[in-house]
């Protein structure tokens, strides 16, 4: 696969983003991720790192958010503005691991694992430490992110069907280094018009490693549930969505 910077995903995947995740735009989706980060945000602003097409960000808007953005992908945040509202949302073009943003917020959020595609723990360190610098007293942090599962690979790889639908279909291959903590995946999406490959590089973390990099920064975990519905985080969890606050 060839080398990748910190838009490479956003840039290519652009033109298909909500198409493939139609099914993540639904009300009772959506609804509850809404629910809480209103409630983190209250009466203050709220920073969405890695903004993208505006899933969540255009939604809390509407709640009443004052919402801003980081992105390092022009195509991602075309899409943004090119749908009802999302000119009103100020977005910064950069790394969001740097946070180029100035001022406090009330909330700081990553959803969607997208915190995994920074590309090493350096990096999600530094995300951290940044967030955490743009805190406001009793503000909050809180990622979103899926639980390793390394039953997943045989022999280190994965072959997955996403889409399959009479005239579509999605194919996922996936390429696992156990050592760095890495997984670097093709996404083939197959229409009548052709074949479109999507290339995408994970770094994951377990949550008691995400907790680190907290106490690093100087945050300390507040909840952390299954879902958006505040189930409980169990061992049986395949995803968590993670609250960190001040120390």
């Amino acid at each position: 696969m060839e080398d990748t910077t910190a838009s490479t995903y956003g840039d290519r995947m652009a033109e298909v983003y909500d198409e493939i995740h139609a099914g993540l735009h639904a009300p009772e989706v959506v609804g509850p991720i809404i629910d809480v980060l209103a409630e983190l945000a209250g009466d203050g602003r709220a920073l969405e790192l890695g903004i993208g097409t505006g899933r969540i960000a255009l939604p809390l808007a509407a709640r009443g958010v004052e919402v801003h953005g980081v992105d390092a992908s022009g195509a991602m945040v075309a899409k943004l503005r090119g749908k009802p509202g999302g000119d009103a949302i100020p977005v910064t073009m950069g790394d969001f691991a740097q946070v180029p943003v100035e001022g406090r917020y009330s909330l700081i959020y990553i959803p969607f694992n997208t915190l995994f595609a920074l590309p090493d723990q350096e990096a999600q360190i530094t995300c951290f430490r940044n967030v955490a610098a743009h805190l406001d007293e009793g503000g909050a942090f809180l990622v979103e992110a899926f639980v390793p599962d390394m039953t997943r690979f045989d022999r280190g790889q994965r072959i997955s069907a996403g889409i399959v639908e009479t005239d579509r279909l999605s194919i996922n291959l996936d390429s696992h280094d156990a050592a760095a903590q890495t997984v670097a995946s093709s996404h083939l999406y197959i229409t009548s018009e052709g074949v479109r490959m999507y290339p995408v590089r994970t770094r994951y973390a377990w949550p008691s490693e995400l907790d680190l990099m907290a106490r690093l920064a100087g945050l300390r975990l507040r909840s952390r549930w299954s879902d958006w519905r505040r189930n409980p985080f169990t061992a049986a969890s395949t995803a968590h969505v993670s609250i960190y606050e001040r120390a």
